[in-house]
């Protein structure tokens, strides 16, 4: 595995021209000649990436529907990311283009701490954002915006240009994952269903034993999902995560065992899959304002 920390190490990895600027790029994809030794090599990219493909043949593993739009796919990658390059092909041809940029260029700026609101850095490539016509046009427009910023003579206005329009870039993307996830109501909404009847599986006393507490990234691994991805699907369908679901789930199973049996709160606890009473203590009393004992005598347990 080939780790790539610089945008100058990118761009000598890709056979590209030298970079305009150390901390931001904005690369060409029809033109890149990457170096032979790196086909068929896995590559960790530490820093962010958006990239566009303009391609009518973007295949998903789900979800393609006719609504889908098919002008451009729009990716995002946070650092860390692993990607892979494969094998050299004679007709190989690469319609796109890629915008990276290193943390060090936001690290100070308030855009830093908002990263976590684009959840979309941690979706895999088959949630991949599909672009309408105006909608490449607007992203495009802005990725010239912070192509001429960086290109020309920088000064002390040029770091705060590029951020702020980063910042409206992933503002946009926000807005147009919201209208994907609008167009694809009836694909969300058998998966929402599907993801209900998975978490109440996982969420019986028998299941905990086998397999411990339902996790977001078991469940969103089972439906064919990223966890942001799932997560924010089922709060754009019904105001929840898939957090708030499994406790849910975990709250209702727990009161059942409270109400209709007569084992002692540890074991309860233990059969939840929590690895302290305590600790199922603090979750009921978070949830219903009252231990589990106090819940118990509430209601005739």
């Amino acid at each position: 595995m080939v780790s790539i920390d610089s945008i100058s190490i990118l761009h000598e990895i890709l056979g590209y021209e030298k970079p305009n600027h150390p901390l931001i790029t904005w690369i060409d994809l029809n033109t890149i000649k990457p170096k032979e030794q790196f086909y068929n090599v896995s590559f960790k990219l530490n820093f962010y990436m958006i990239s566009l493909k303009n391609s009518s043949e973007c295949e998903l593993i789900y979800g393609r529907k006719n609504y889908d739009f098919r002008e451009g796919s729009l990716m995002f990658a946070k650092p860390g990311q692993l990607l892979a390059k494969g094998a050299r092909s004679d007709n190989e041809t690469t319609d796109g283009w890629m915008l990276c940029f290193h943390p060090d260029l936001i690290r100070t700026s308030t855009l830093w701490n908002k990263m976590s609101d684009y959840s979309f850095f941690e979706y895999e490539a088959n949630e991949a954002l599909h672009l309408s016509d105006q909608e490449k046009e607007i992203v495009e427009r802005i990725v010239q915006h912070i192509q001429v910023e960086y290109s020309g003579n920088l000064d002390t206005y040029s770091n705060e240009l590029l951020i702020s329009n980063l910042e409206v870039l992933l503002n946009y993307a926000k807005r147009f994952y919201g209208r994907q996830f609008i167009t694809r109501t009836a694909v969300l909404k058998e998966s929402v269903e599907k993801f209900k009847m998975l978490l109440k599986e996982q969420c019986t006393a028998e299941a905990i034993a086998r397999s411990g507490m339902p996790r977001v990234k078991g469940l969103a691994q089972a439906l064919g999902y990223s966890p942001n991805y799932l997560s924010d699907m089922l709060k754009k369908e019904t105001g929840k995560t898939a957090q708030e679901f499994i406790k849910l789930q975990m709250l209702e199973l727990a009161q059942q065992l409270l109400l209709h049996t007569k084992d002692p709160i540890y074991r309860i606890a233990d059969q939840l899959g929590f690895e302290q009473p305590s600790s199922f203590t603090k979750f009921i009393k978070l949830q219903l304002g009252v231990s589990p004992a106090e819940f118990r005598r509430q209601h005739g347990g």
